[in-house]
């Protein structure tokens, strides 16, 4: 069965032009031509087409390409591997938005005091390790004002409370989910103010939703790819 670039494109709504360029970007396998050097597609394009569109929600548009590349040039462990490392990602996510949602039962109106010397606090090496960020990403965000730990008079080293630490992992979490950073700011100010988590429910609801949505397009693209790799 023979298909033509328009075929594949109105089934998606795509322009033609996009078709051509996902098959040079090698996330089609390449095409015959005609003898007047029309390009011609099979099923099996077709198949690629809609198993890299099913990709895209579950692992984002640069890792669903090349995850079609790495199938398309029979790199299974490539693929595979890739796959493994969005699961990961996903998985991290959660555990980041449950740690938030955990510190943020722990703080109640009137509650807060400051620890006592020494009591739970981290220093920034250690907390970059646990979040896997770069100690200068700590760093931009204390000039961002969205942490201010303080400094160890006789070292000078930055000092995070157990305070700091749950503005750190809400603005992480904050930054996950697209936040610039002068928004997180403001959240962040907010839930200080309100000393609660009244300002981010309905956020953190959102994030859970989407990491739910995200998991359920995973299962939904591991479907369509498991079906792609026995198309002929």
């Amino acid at each position: 069965m023979r298909l033509r670039p328009i075929d594949l494109a109105r089934e998606h709504g795509l322009s033609t032009q996009a078709v051509r360029n996902y098959e040079e970007a090698g996330i089609l396998p390449p095409a015959g031509r005609s003898p007047s050097g029309y390009r011609l597609y099979a099923p099996r394009h077709a198949a690629a087409l809609r198993t890299f569109l099913a990709l895209v929600p579950a692992h984002g548009h640069a890792t669903a390409g090349a995850i079609m590349r790495a199938v398309n040039g029979d790199e299974v462990e490539e693929a595979l591997r890739l796959i493994d490392g969005s699961h990961a990602q996903l998985a991290d996510d959660r555990r980041t938005l449950e740690e938030v949602e955990e510190a943020l039962r722990g703080l109640t109106p009137g509650e807060e005091r400051p620890p006592e010397p020494g009591e739970g606090v981290t220093f920034i090496g250690p907390l970059a390790h646990r979040l896997g960020i770069r100690p200068a990403t700590l760093r931009t965000w204390e000039r961002a004002g969205l942490v201010v730990p303080r400094r160890d008079p006789r070292t000078g080293f930055r000092v995070y409370t157990p305070a700091d630490v749950r503005d750190v992992l809400l603005a992480h979490q904050l930054r996950r989910g697209g936040y610039g950073l002068e928004r997180i700011a403001r959240v962040l100010e907010r839930v200080r103010a309100a000393g609660g988590a009244g300002p981010l429910g309905a956020a953190l609801r959102e994030w859970r939703e989407r990491l739910t949505a995200r998991g359920l397009a995973m299962l939904a693209g591991a479907a369509a790819l498991d079906g792609y790799r026995k198309t002929p």
